[in-house]
């Protein structure tokens, strides 16, 4: 079992640049690819980035290249999301996500955990 939760959504002007953070605990986090999708008001959750278990594989959707960078930190159990240039249309719940092995992948329904997920909110 892995418990994963949110951190550093909020408010930011268009423009602005949010970093969010996602902390794991329970499992070896290493042993599994992450991932960070969204979900807007009325709208599917859709994909954002995901990242290897080693961060030498990176995924972005081209909704957010290049202004999103996703990283990881093994020793800090720790996934992150730096948001750059953002735009009203980025404004949503963000969640992280976990997906036991090494194969990354973009699909919302190949990822076994889920955390709570942390508001984004970009002001025109």
């Amino acid at each position: 079992q892995v418990q994963l939760v949110e951190s550093g959504g909020g408010l930011v002007q268009a423009g602005g640049s949010l970093r969010l953070s996602c902390a794991a605990s329970g499992r070896t986090f290493s042993s599994y690819a992450m991932g960070w999708f969204r979900q807007a008001p009325g709208m599917r959750r859709e994909f954002v980035a995901a990242i290897g278990w080693s961060a030498g594989s990176t995924y972005y959707a081209d909704s957010v290249k290049p202004r999103f960078t996703i990283s990881r930190d093994n020793a800090k159990n720790t996934v992150y999301l730096q948001m750059n240039s953002l735009k009203p249309e980025d404004t949503a719940v963000y969640y992280c996500a976990a997906k036991l092995g090494f194969i990354v992948t973009t699909t919302s329904r190949d990822y076994d955990y889920w955390g709570q997920g942390t508001q984004v909110t970009v002001s025109s």
